[in-house]
């Protein structure tokens, strides 16, 4: 019997690459591959990425993964390089830099190589964490028009901390200055994330960069993929492993966090934060069992998590499939519960749920 499962559902994850090209059809597209894919399998989500024009990851490690996997587009290390020495790496693999800092551009700048590298360079319009001022933009843009160690096209780009909520002017306020500074400057340009594909038209320059909508998870506040014309890739499951009958008054689970005000059942199902499921998941998270919700009462353990499915229950039995989150119960919902957010639930799923991979016979 299988136990805690990720189902990954690939026919999903191409039909939001697809919903994304048609948001925004005059942009290529970087996909968003990091952290192991949100969670999702770096090279396998890669392979059915056949759509996208290039992949974005954070660390150098993980774009070897990705040449290691087979997979031959354009890979762009978001966060650059951090080591002169890694320098020949990026060339010898058609590796792409972002170059955000006078460390990187000065590494570059006095490296040896045979061949220039195609950069980025990052522009720190809001965001305040990468990225060079404003006023830094044209000297950084001069010195890497002029290294032989750089090639030519000096792509610019920027990024969004706020672009969630719509109401929140910063963004509009970030297009217009990245505007402003590139001015008439015949450079590709990228600035959206998933939530600017979704909400900031105007942000739609030569390149988009969407990560989270691609595995159909909503990045803007208060909603869900669904809302969105997406579907959920990631499918947690595991199986019920027991039912028990518990008696009105009785305390469960450690510490007994949860007392049962009545006579009921409990359906302990095979999942915790070994798992990578939220411990701090609150009271009446639900699951869902045989197409019904239930909710989750007393602690999160590292194995198991008790249910209540009411008293005489017999709709629910020792090897039925739960769904922790997925097709009919959004990561965005359950996140609500926990206190978290998407990103991180996707990413905690630890190395000892079997990863499935399918597609839909539709």
């Amino acid at each position: 019997m299988r136990l805690a499962t990720a189902e990954i559902n690939l026919t999903a994850l191409e039909q939001n690459l697809a919903r994304i090209k048609k948001i925004a059809p005059n942009s290529k597209v970087m996909a968003v591959l990091k952290a192991n894919a949100y969670g999702h399998g770096l090279v396998t989500i890669a392979q059915h990425l056949q759509g996208a024009d290039a992949f974005a990851v954070a660390r150098i490690d993980e774009a070897l993964a990705l040449r290691a996997g087979g997979l031959t587009k354009p890979i762009v290390l978001l966060e650059g390089f951090f080591e002169a020495s890694d320098l020949p790496i990026l060339l010898a693999n058609n590796f792409e830099t972002i170059i955000h800092d006078e460390h990187q551009l000065s590494a570059l700048e006095q490296a040896n190589l045979d061949a220039p590298i195609a950069t980025w360079l990052k522009i720190d319009t809001g965001m305040h964490r990468l990225g060079v001022e404003p006023e830094q933009l044209e000297q950084f843009y001069a010195r890497l028009k002029a290294t032989k160690n750089a090639k030519r096209n000096v792509r610019l780009m920027t990024h969004f901390p706020c672009a969630d909520d719509t109401n929140n002017e910063k963004t509009l306020s970030q297009i217009q200055h990245f505007s402003k500074l590139v001015g008439d400057k015949v450079e590709q340009t990228c600035l959206a994330n998933s939530a600017g594909i979704i909400a900031w038209p105007d942000s739609h320059g030569d390149w988009i960069r969407p990560g989270l909508m691609l595995y159909g998870v909503s990045p803007m506040l208060d909603s869900v993929g669904s809302e969105h014309g997406l579907s959920a890739v990631m499918s947690l499951k595991t199986r019920v492993i027991a039912k028990r009958a518990i008696p009105a008054g009785e305390r469960v689970g450690y510490g007994g966090r949860w007392q049962s005000q009545t006579a009921t059942q409990l359906a302990v199902v095979a999942m915790g934060y070994g798992d990578g499921y939220p411990r701090h998941a609150q009271e009446g998270t639900p699951v869902v069992i045989n197409g019904k919700r239930y909710g989750i009462v007393g602690s999160v353990s590292m194995d198991m998590i008790t249910v209540d499915i009411g008293a005489e229950n017999d709709l629910v039995q020792v090897g039925d499939e739960v769904e922790m989150w997925g097709e009919n119960l959004s990561v965005e919902e359950v996140a609500q519960c926990a206190g978290t957010i998407p990103y991180e639930l996707l990413c905690n799923v630890t190395p000892r749920v079997s990863y499935q991979y399918i597609k839909d016979k539709k």
